[in-house]
């Protein structure tokens, strides 16, 4: 994993490949899990995946009204019409922000770090920041989803930003 309060960036090939899935709760994700809600929230996130921080397994966390939550193995069952999204951020893409067309409700699949299957239904930013964070597990990241020419639009400004 990366060091503890930093987010891994694009195009880090942890954040471009399929996440392994949990076969068991260990430890390990069990120590992961605090660790990744202090980087979400240090950097005032509202969902974190584990490829984010360098980890290479199906862990996301989403913050809810009152308290963050952590999922494993998540996947969507159900999705609702597409419409396009307020604009969305990425902290593996800074002062990036693009409109993404999003599923305005989802069924989610998930088990909780405690080995309970769950059924969640979200709706609005909470289907959205499902929706992104299970993308990340796949990764895709929101460039990958935006028009195609704002895309490559989005590339050139991140690599001259860098100084290329």
């Amino acid at each position: 994993m990366a060091n503890p309060l930093t987010i891994v960036k694009y195009p880090q090939p942890v954040l471009l490949k399929k996440a392994k899935p949990v076969e068991s709760v260990t430890k390990d994700i069990v120590h992961l899990i605090p660790q990744m809600e202090k980087i979400m929230e240090f950097h005032e996130g509202i969902g974190l995946a584990a490829p984010q921080v360098g980890d290479s397994r199906q862990i996301i966390i989403v913050k809810g009204n009152t308290q963050n939550h952590a999922f494993l193995n998540p996947a969507i069952l159900k999705k609702s019409k597409k419409q396009i999204s307020d604009e969305e951020g990425c902290l593996s893409l800074p002062d990036i922000f693009l409109k993404i067309k999003r599923s305005e409700e989802v069924e989610v699949f998930a088990q909780t770090p405690k080995g309970k299957a769950v059924r969640i239904v979200a709706k609005g930013l909470a289907a959205r920041i499902f929706q992104h964070e299970i993308d990340h597990l796949q990764g895709i990241l929101i460039i990958h989803r935006a028009n195609p020419l704002k895309r490559i639009w989005d590339s050139l400004k991140i690599y001259k930003n860098k100084g290329y």
